[in-house]
């Protein structure tokens, strides 16, 4: 069988940012465009010196999923939980939440680690903040970082799910894994996500959203 070589200057395949290039129906054969399970930015934020980090657009009924990227995140204050709280069509960020929190740690002198299901910072029909990270130590060299999804928030039918995975550098020097997930028991749409600790600023960090195809 013969083989069939393609010249390359007839391709028009322009680069764009979060795109990947596809099959089409033109003569040239491929072009960019968003495929199955490939991820849209569609927000950064940096922050600095901030109360709270917000997210009030792009959450919507343009894909299915959306996942919050959070880099390097330092607390202004030590020992301050990072906590998440939902919106849902109305100005305050207080959607009804149940939720499971799992924690494993482990010292950087090699002190025994642990894992347990944290019964004290998991929510049953609360409206109040769902803690990600408790604890984080706020010297210059320590930071937290994780995703968090969200699951079809436009949705008007079902709960809206979410899970969660962060690991943080302690204020007594651990490394702190934690796993939340849950759902906001709501049927409104949930149309903001609001990143916070629960004493003093965000110091800095980068917080990026993303639609998932």
């Amino acid at each position: 069988m013969a083989l069939s070589k393609v010249n390359f200057n007839s391709l028009n395949v322009t680069p764009a940012a979060s795109k990947a290039i596809k099959f089409n129906s033109n003569n040239n054969g491929i072009e960019t465009g968003d495929v199955g399970g490939s991820m849209v930015l569609l927000e950064t934020q940096t922050a600095s010196s901030d109360g709270t980090i917000s997210f009030t657009s792009n959450i919507d009924s343009t894909y299915k999923e959306y996942i919050f990227k959070c880099i390097n995140i330092h607390p202004e204050t030590d020992n301050a939980n990072f906590q998440v709280n939902f919106r849902d069509g109305s100005t305050a960020y207080d959607a009804t939440k149940t939720t499971t929190y799992i924690k494993s740690r482990h010292g950087e002198n090699a002190s025994l680690g642990n894992l347990i299901y944290d019964d004290g910072n998991d929510l049953a029909q609360s409206t109040g903040v769902q803690i990600l990270i408790e604890n984080p130590g706020a010297d210059d060299d320590h930071a937290l970082s994780g995703i968090l999804h969200l699951f079809d928030p436009s949705n008007t039918t079902f709960a809206k799910h979410f899970i969660s995975d962060f690991n943080a550098t302690s204020g007594d020097d651990k490394s702190d894994h934690i796993l939340v997930a849950g759902y906001c028991n709501v049927t409104a749409a949930i149309d903001g996500v609001q990143f916070s600790f629960a004493s003093g600023n965000i110091d800095s960090g980068t917080f990026k959203l993303y639609g998932v195809v």
